[in-house]
């Protein structure tokens, strides 16, 4: 989550699950794997069948709380008759994150999970060493209260009670029945040894009336040190005990994670620096004038291009200039010398924001043109290939007639049915000219025109580079990175999706490939693919429009104002916890669920609204949005029962809270657009780093970029 405005840093951690697990000698697996933020679940990836090497690919942006200690990824077997068996964990400290600050990628073997490791909340002890007492020194140690303590016990609660162990002795608290926040209150004494080497460990013990209890973590003191200081009192973390090595190999997981510090200050802050850009946007481009824009295509790296594009995208599409800021970036890009055949093909800062700005505003879109056809592919489970090297032979016909397939039949049946999926695409995508948002076509009406003023003979290309090999072809092979799938596809439908694409690509590229491709075996595709050129000319032409069209969108925009961005649109899967196990798919219900940047939707289908759902939902927002300060910092995870609270025992309805508001409700990759301050921030971040001693008066106003400055009239940013 993001922090509160003007507070102190929030981190943001980006992780990138993108790996195959090791094989180990545990035969097959359906992996899939938890991530767990301090022992709360936020993240679940998809489940790859009957494979010991799968590779998820999946990428999370979580906010987090300030104060956070860990991470942890848990990769899991799923089972549907019985509980998910835990294969391994991954568990990555903020100390290690800190160490790595531009991030850490690489092999990370997985460990044994256990049970005595798995602890989580803290333990509220005052322990201090008073003066003589009768000619006796004693350690007194009063256990007042814990918190957010593991859940053992089938009800979704624990009984906890205190364990001291000091100087060979033992003394137990009472147990508190089915509380993860009990309260005891209770001082115990030691006789101190001498001399006082000894250590104090506090347990906290889950009690169970058949079994043995389960171990929910500790606190260790060294008593000279308590000696020394004569009294210490707080909150303290529980620890886990030391787990016994394992000697098995359970296989390794790849991981790309980075820690990102920022602060977010209030909005006005950033209003110099947001007034700037739209300026620049407004003015568009002069001729020997060094723009804002050009300064961060030149001054950041290829990797963090990516994510200042997006940054610059959300926040014009906030300030409604988006179609000026894209067409500000076609000239400056048409500017520079280029040759026509790899105009837009690079990696500058226009590709990537134009990328960006198609996956913002043009998911839902891309939903409706590429599902069906990516439903049919997955449903349908055909055998597809072209290419000889790869060619399998089967038998085919029936009992007791059976033949070999030749090699040719193979690859004649394997055409037939990628022509079938290429022509239903492409009917699709010529006949959703006027489903295109209005705001996507004005960008490619805008760049058709830019284009067409140097390079006349690529308009046509300058468009599909963008919507075929950097949008639709994307999606078509990682349609799970799209949220067109709930699963990855198995290994036969991922070569048939990998053909799509390349056919679209092929489609995109306007050209005849006979001859020119690099995959020769393709060509008996030709025919199609030059019936699709044809087409999808036919559709850029509808979609860029006529003047008359373009007057007439811009009347109903100036009638109904800038269309609200889709931030996240699709089926929902709400899933129930039982105990301490994993997320169980058996226990979630699907809902649609549509956010936009001006409304929320979310029912059991498309445009019905299930009120009380819709309240929870709105309630689980409010809990998340702590970037507003008068939003509680605290609440009870509980209920108000007869006269007290059931999670803290407290008497008072309106009461303090007793557990913090984080990331226990969760939206995972949920962003929002029309946040012009984060986008700002980060904006200014990247402008900050790698401009430092570069004179910036020929492009900046002098004097103040943010409210608070320093040395050159860059901002100072707050103490983290």
């Amino acid at each position: 989550m993001r922090p509160p405005r003007g507070c102190g840093g929030g981190p943001g951690l980006w992780l990138a699950v993108l790996t195959e697990l090791c094989p180990s000698s545990m035969g097959s697996s359906d992996p899939y794997c938890i991530v767990k933020i301090d022992d709360e679940t936020i993240i679940r990836t998809a489940t790859v069948w009957k494979t010991l090497s799968p590779f998820w690919g999946e990428e999370y942006e979580v906010h987090l709380q300030p104060t956070f200690h860990s991470v942890s990824i848990y990769v899991m077997d799923e089972d549907a008759l019985s509980h998910d068996d835990v294969i391994g964990k991954v568990c990555i400290t903020r100390d290690m994150l800190a160490e790595h600050p531009k991030g850490f990628s690489g092999w990370v073997s997985l460990s044994e999970v256990d049970p005595d490791e798995e602890v989580q909340g803290e333990i509220h002890l005052q322990v201090e060493v008073p003066g003589s007492q009768d000619s006796r020194r004693v350690l007194c140690c009063t256990v007042l209260e814990a918190r957010d303590l593991a859940r053992k016990d089938r009800n979704g609660a624990s009984d906890p009670f205190v364990r001291l162990r000091y100087n060979g002795k033992v003394q137990e608290s009472t147990v508190v029945k089915k509380s993860c926040y009990p309260r005891w209150n209770e001082t115990f004494e030691f006789e101190l040894a001498e001399p006082a080497g000894e250590k104090l460990c506090v347990e906290v013990w889950d009690w169970d009336l058949v079994g043995r209890n389960d171990f929910l973590g500790k606190v260790v003191f060294s008593v000279p040190g308590l000696e020394a200081a004569g009294q210490e009192e707080g909150w303290f973390r529980l620890q886990p005990d030391k787990s016994k090595p394992r000697e098995d190999d359970l296989g390794s997981l790849q991981l790309q994670v980075r820690l990102r510090d920022e602060t977010v200050l209030p909005s006005h802050c950033y209003q110099p620096l947001v007034q700037l850009l739209c300026q620049e946007v407004k003015s568009g481009r002069q001729d020997g004038q060094v723009h804002l824009v050009t300064l961060l295509d030149e001054t950041t790296t290829a990797e963090c291009r990516q994510e200042v594009a997006v940054n610059l995208v959300r926040l014009f599409l906030g300030q409604g200039l988006v179609k000026e800021f894209l067409d500000l970036l076609f000239e400056l890009e048409l500017a520079k010398p280029c040759e026509p055949n790899t105009l837009f093909r690079s990696n500058s800062l226009a590709s990537k924001s134009m990328e960006s700005f198609l996956k913002v505003t043009g998911m839902l879109y891309l939903h409706t043109v590429l599902g069906p056809t990516i439903t049919r592919v997955f449903e349908e489970k055909k055998y597809v290939e072209l290419d000889p090297a790869k060619v399998e032979v089967k038998d085919v016909g029936c009992s007791g007639l059976h033949r070999v397939q030749t090699e040719g039949e193979v690859i004649e049946q394997g055409r037939q049915h990628l022509q079938s999926y290429l022509g239903e695409l492409l009917d699709a995508i010529v006949k959703s000219a006027p489903a295109c948002p209005p705001i996507i076509r004005a960008a490619f009406r805008q760049l058709f025109r830019r284009v067409g003023e140097r390079f006349p003979q690529h308009q046509f290309v300058a468009v599909t580079s963008f919507l075929c090999l950097r949008f639709f072809s994307p999606a078509i092979m990682t349609p799970k990175l799209f949220h067109l799938r709930e699963t990855h596809a198995d290994a036969r439908t991922s070569r048939t999706l990998l053909l799509l694409a390349k056919a679209v690509q092929m489609v995109g590229n306007m050209e005849p490939v006979a001859g020119r491709a690099k995959e020769a075996w393709l060509a008996p595709l030709l025919p199609a693919l030059q019936q699709g050129i044809a087409q999808m000319k036919d559709f850029i032409a509808r979609l860029v429009g006529t003047e008359e069209e373009e007057e007439e969108e811009e009347g109903e925009g100036r009638l109904l104002g800038p269309p609200a961005a889709v931030v996240k649109e699709g089926p929902l899967f709400v899933h129930k916890t039982r105990g301490k196990g994993p997320l169980l798919a058996a226990a979630a219900k699907k809902l649609h669920f549509c956010l936009t940047g001006e409304a929320l939707s979310f029912g059991k289908s498309p445009g019905a609204e299930c009120v009380n759902d819709l309240n929870q939902w709105l309630s689980a927002l409010r809990k998340v949005c702590v970037n507003n300060p008068r939003v509680l910092r605290a609440y009870h995870p509980g209920v108000f029962r007869g006269d007290k609270w059931s999670c803290c025992h407290q008497r008072q309805r309106t009461g303090l809270g007793c557990d913090r508001t984080r990331h226990g409700v969760t939206l995972q990759d949920w962003t929002d657009p029309l946040d012009p301050a984060a986008e700002a921030q980060r904006l200014f971040h990247h402008l900050q780093a790698p401009t430092k001693g570069l004179s910036l008066s020929s492009s900046l106003p002098q004097g103040k970029i943010l409210g608070a400055t320093g040395a050159g009239g860059w901002p100072k940013r707050p103490p983290v």
